[in-house]
């Protein structure tokens, strides 16, 4: 059984205590430190190499968002996990700018937290499915690709080679249009599995964590176009 490295970076102790109680017991989850100290974290980080880490979207004595950027900076290959006191569609925007691989409230269950700690550590992208469907938040989003595409237009380099098949360009192309799994699905007449298996094959070939960053890597390489809305 191969072991899950977490970090918790929740400043309430008694919902801190439940966390690391809740995934140690499944006993391939590691806590190798807690903290909200912003300094403290990143030492813990370098030193711990977590898989995962849990970050309070509530945080008060450092900014979670600045952290989740930092980390992600730090150790690409490390899933990010967001949980936030409410619903709040600004801050579920600017989690998906920095990267995050997921984003609860935190009434999540214990057996919710458990399956996506693992599932993260897997590589997979669990913004929930209806986050592209809310048309502004869509909007949003799409407006940030193209705006990263055209700070990158000078250096855009038109690969005649692409690791991804054609198969998982078409997807990556839907995704920048702001399509969800099932509108994808849909699209392409394939069960939503199969566009879930094809986006971790996709995050794995370019080496990172979300499909924004595989959006953005793919514009910057010419496989690509961005869409307007």
């Amino acid at each position: 059984m191969e072991t899950i490295r977490v970090i918790v970076v929740d400043e309430q102790p008694l919902f801190r205590q439940g966390i690391c109680s809740t995934l140690e017991q499944t006993g391939d989850c590691v806590i190798i430190g807690k903290s909200t100290e912003y300094a403290e974290i990143l030492e813990l980080s370098r030193i711990g190499n977590p898989d995962v880490a849990l970050i309070d979207a509530g945080l008060t004595t450092s900014d979670p968002l600045e952290i989740a950027r930092q980390l992600r900076h730090l150790i690409p290959q490390m899933a990010i996990m967001i949980l936030t006191p409410s619903e709040d569609e600004e801050r579920l925007f600017q989690s998906i700018k920095v990267g995050a691989a997921a984003y609860y409230t935190r009434n999540i269950s214990p057996e919710e937290l458990v399956d996506a700690v693992h599932r993260v550590s897997r590589g997979e992208y669990l913004i929930n499915d209806d986050v592209l469907s809310k048309p502004q938040l869509a909007s949003r989003v799409l407006k940030s690709f193209r705006e990263l595409a055209v700070e990158e237009e000078d250096t855009v380099t038109k690969d005649l080679y692409s690791p991804l098949s054609s198969r998982e360009v078409e997807i990556l192309d839907y995704i920048s249009r702001g399509n969800s799994n099932k509108e994808i699905a849909k699209s392409l007449k394939i069960s939503d599995q199969t566009v879930k298996n094809h986006i971790t094959s996709i995050l794995k070939k370019l080496s990172v964590n979300d499909r924004t960053a595989a959006v953005v890597h793919a514009l910057r390489h010419g496989w690509i176009k961005i869409h307007d809305s």
